[in-house]
């Protein structure tokens, strides 16, 4: 587990950071002028996209905290199924904000440039934090210590894991010695994922919002620039990389399957990975959260610069890349131990979407990203 951590957390700091942007001019690559209103683009951003995506995850993640209640005081199975509900469909609406590494969310922590990422969804679990923690109840989930200890992957584990000795996931919180530890962890994750979360969306509506939509400058603190090098590092690295790459072994000498996000819960590594893409894609059109409208985006912002091609391209590479994804089996960790090769074909259909936003997309925005970024892309 300690050889696969580390090459999951290389590739994570080094895909990861925010890449910077240089300063562009009115005339994009092209040469044509840049007229696009981005302050229209922001403005859709963050009132139909950000916003309400934060909003429904602390929902979410509320009910998660009900359910996480229900069960603490009333342990039997049918709780603990509710609880793994609860945690299922917070998960999916964290593929639609885990993109989102600006403003508050950066700023939580700073020590790997992936910010609250650290605390929501690091993986694979290293479940010696957990055990550990329950054992002795010594724990920071603070600290860059517990990044792989906590967030949906712990809750996972919690929910649908064996600790030591166990035969069913419902005995770490019945029979096990370390009982009362582990509801004390449980319950200590959810509460933090919940205070972040606040943290972020209080943010956002109170202040961050509005200076985000008013900085309009083309430059590398732009906020048109920091979100296009944060959609496109998450796309490559979150889920490219992560979600398809590192399991399928196309960072390593041989395939790594236990590395597949919700590995205690495998039959929903399709549904995690589906939610995703959508999100991305979604994004990309500037449709509203939970809505049908579609607003400026970077479709459109193509769109003005005469680029409709690319914009149809990208469109047709990500249904490309879907149609790879649904023919797979929902459990990634059996796709990738009976017929790693769909797996890998996968892999490749979202690598071409990577070359059209990375190289084409972002030179039409005029918009470049750090070099250490671009050299570790696999372009």
């Amino acid at each position: 587990m300690i050889t696969i951590r580390k090459i999951f957390l290389a590739l994570v700091a080094i895909g990861s950071i925010v890449a910077c942007s240089s300063s562009s001019s009115d005339d994009g690559p092209s040469g044509k002028t840049d007229t696009f209103d981005r302050g229209l683009l922001l403005a859709n951003i963050a009132d139909n996209i950000i916003i309400p995506a934060f909003e429904d995850f602390q929902i979410k993640l509320s009910a998660l905290d009900v359910a996480r209640g229900n069960f603490v005081n009333d342990i039997n199975q049918t709780n603990l199924d509710a609880l793994s509900n609860s945690w299922l469909e917070a998960y999916k609406v964290w593929q639609y904000v885990e993109m989102f590494n600006i403003g508050k969310a950066e700023g939580i922590d700073n020590t790997n440039h992936i910010g609250f990422v650290s605390f929501f969804n690091i993986y694979p679990l290293e479940v010696a934090d957990v055990q550990n923690g329950a054992d002795n109840g010594n724990y920071d989930l603070t600290t860059s210590n517990y990044h792989d200890g906590q967030g949906f992957p712990a809750l996972d584990f919690l929910i649908h894991g064996l600790a030591d000795a166990d035969g069913t996931s419902i005995e770490k919180f019945t029979t096990n010695t370390n009982k009362d530890g582990y509801v004390n962890y449980l319950t200590d994750i959810v509460s933090r994922m919940i205070s972040l979360n606040n943290t972020i969306l209080n943010d956002w509506k109170n202040g961050y919002r509005n200076s985000f939509v008013a900085n309009v400058e083309s430059s590398k603190t732009g906020s048109v620039n920091k979100t296009v090098n944060d959609y496109v590092s998450y796309y490559e690295r979150g889920l490219r990389a992560n979600k398809f790459g590192i399991p399928a072994g196309n960072f390593s000498n041989s395939p790594l399957p236990e590395t597949v996000e919700a590995f205690y819960k495998q039959d929903v590594s399709k549904e995690l990975a589906l939610e995703a893409l959508k999100a991305v894609q979604d994004f990309f059109n500037g449709k509203a959260y939970n809505g049908s409208t579609n607003g400026e985006s970077y479709k459109s912002y193509l769109i003005a610069l005469d680029r409709s091609d690319l914009a149809t391209l990208i469109n047709s590479k990500f249904d490309a890349a879907r149609e790879k994804i649904q023919v797979l089996d929902n459990n990634f960790f059996n796709q990738i131990n009976t017929d790693n090769t769909k797996m890998t074909e996968a892999y490749d259909a979202l690598q071409l979407v990577v070359v059209s936003l990375k190289v084409d997309m972002m030179s039409a925005f005029d918009i470049s990203i750090d070099e250490g970024f671009q050299d570790n892309d696999g372009d």
